[in-house]
């Protein structure tokens, strides 16, 4: 489970989260870690990538 903050308040994906979401899943994959998800927090709410179809 991957999970971090936006301080400016919006807690959609940017590009570069999805690029080293992407990236950090790559590197797991080997070593036979499974990334479950990645939730962003703001003060918006909460974002899930496995939820917006991005796992």
């Amino acid at each position: 489970m991957l999970a971090h903050n936006h301080p400016a308040g919006d807690p959609m994906p940017s590009r570069a989260d999805r690029v080293v979401t992407r990236r950090i899943v790559e590197i797991a994959r080997p070593l036979d870690i499974k990334v479950l998800d990645h939730l962003i927090f703001g003060s918006g709410g909460w974002r899930s990538f496995r939820q917006l179809g991005l796992m």
